[in-house]
């Protein structure tokens, strides 16, 4: 019980109030993008489930890593354990998504989108791993990491969102008719 004192967790409790509310609110918004491909007829189930499903996943995690960093923990361990186990889950949700990515033809990905798709993210869960086994030995150490690793989720969210409503209204519209009518 005395551990619960001296934890450093409340220390970042408003941090992860903003980052955890972000992720949410930014999940809604990702929504109306997916709508936005629906309306316009543009994307199929494979480009999203590379390009969008991802960026739902990734606003989600950092939702996760602020409620799990929230919540009232007797102890590190279980912190420790919980956030180590989000960042496997999420390399191994990589793994996936990097097949999708290569497999999907709607879309030849450059390396800006490997690089903000998959190379972030992977840094972001191989981070969530390593500081959640180091998180009861150096907890400020790994506090730090997983709150950098919980803040790029959602930059890498933000930006793959924005990519893909500028691509959806640069590169799938349709050009507007300019044909003039009979008189």
């Amino acid at each position: 019980m005395q551990e619960a004192a001296v934890t450093p967790l409340p220390t970042w409790e408003s941090f992860y109030v903003i980052v955890g509310s972000s992720g949410a609110a930014l999940t809604g918004l990702m929504f109306v993008v997916i709508a936005l491909m629906k309306d316009y007829g543009k994307g199929s189930t494979q480009s999203v489930s590379a390009f969008g499903t991802p960026t739902i996943v990734h606003f989600c995690s950092a939702l996760l890593v602020s409620a799990i960093l929230s919540a009232p923990w007797r102890s590190l361990g279980g912190v420790s354990l919980t956030i180590a186990l989000t960042g496997a889950a999420g390399l191994g949700y990589l793994a996936i998504v990097m097949r999708r990515a290569r497999r999907q033809t709607a879309y030849m990905p450059v390396f800006e989108d490997w690089l903000w798709h998959s190379i972030l993210p992977f840094v972001v869960y191989a981070t969530f791993l390593v500081s959640g086994l180091l998180l009861s030995r150096a907890a400020a150490t790994a506090l730090f990491g997983i709150g950098a690793g919980a803040l790029l989720l959602l930059f890498i969210g933000i930006h793959n969102s924005w990519d893909t409503v500028t691509f959806i209204a640069l590169q799938q519209s349709t050009p507007p008719n300019d044909s003039k009518p009979d008189t």
